[in-house]
């Protein structure tokens, strides 16, 4: 069979599936993640622990392709991480003809056969309706951190959110939400920029994953990581990261 028939046997398979009722990701279906015209992106791809040992792959609505984890080329990266019961996709280079959907698809072994964990529009823009100054924030234990997050005007009036991808959890601007000994606060910044600031406080390790800023429909990624400070000694400290 060639490469192209492969392919295409894919593309009919996935969406016979659907058509049938495969067990499919519902939450923020309808958002898009926006890049930066020649940018990159990691996209975090979260699935149930019972799937660890299946296979799991990266599929393009755009050019019918799947890429399976653990596969690196220039522009595209999946990679696995079973110990978070998770995959990331990176892409690079992002241009205007990677624009379209995107799934993140995991092998059940059972029926039906296949899982759509995430399913991703991407949107590419010289100047992205919603971006980050960061998209990596490190903190240690008990401490603070902040992410400032960008939106275009038009989305002045949109909701606006702080959000994490494993639990769907959100805090909206001009609310605060505090659980055990971690704070949210989520608010629009007054520096005439359209912009907000998320602040985390009393941060703990389980504080560590994938989150994003969201305006509107609009979304982009990032990714903190809580690490542990341990005594050594006196005077002395190391910090042991854990990320999700």
């Amino acid at each position: 069979m060639t490469a192209y028939a492969k392919t295409n046997t894919f593309y009919i398979s996935i969406w016979f599936w659907l058509i049938l009722g495969v067990k499919s990701y519902d939450g923020w279906s309808n958002y898009v993640l926006t890049i930066q015209t020649g940018g990159s992106v990691t996209i975090p791809c979260h699935y149930d622990k019972k799937y660890t040992q299946q296979k799991k792959y990266w599929f393009s609505e755009i050019d019918k392709s799947n890429t399976y984890t653990n596969t690196t080329d220039e522009n595209l990266s999946v990679i696995d991480h079973p110990d978070q019961s998770l995959f990331t996709v990176t892409m690079r280079n992002l241009q205007n003809k990677h624009k379209g959907h995107y799934y993140c698809v995991v092998e059940t072994g059972e029926q039906p056969p296949i899982n759509i964990t995430y399913e991703p529009y991407l949107k590419i823009q010289s100047a992205p309706d919603v971006s980050v100054v960061s998209s990596s924030v490190s903190g240690h234990e008990g401490g603070d951190i902040s992410v400032k997050c960008l939106y275009s005007s038009r989305y002045q009036n949109k909701l606006k959110q702080w959000c994490r991808y494993k639990d769907q959890s959100c805090y909206t601007v001009g609310r605060a939400d505090t659980s055990q000994n971690s704070s949210v606060q989520i608010s629009d910044d007054d520096d005439g920029r359209s912009s907000f600031t998320v602040l985390m406080t009393g941060l703990r390790r389980t504080d560590s994953g994938w989150y994003f800023c969201s305006a509107g429909e609009a979304l982009n990624p990032v990714h903190l990581t809580v690490t542990e400070i341990n005594i050594k000694s006196e005077g002395e400290t190391a910090a042991e990261p854990l990320t999700w």
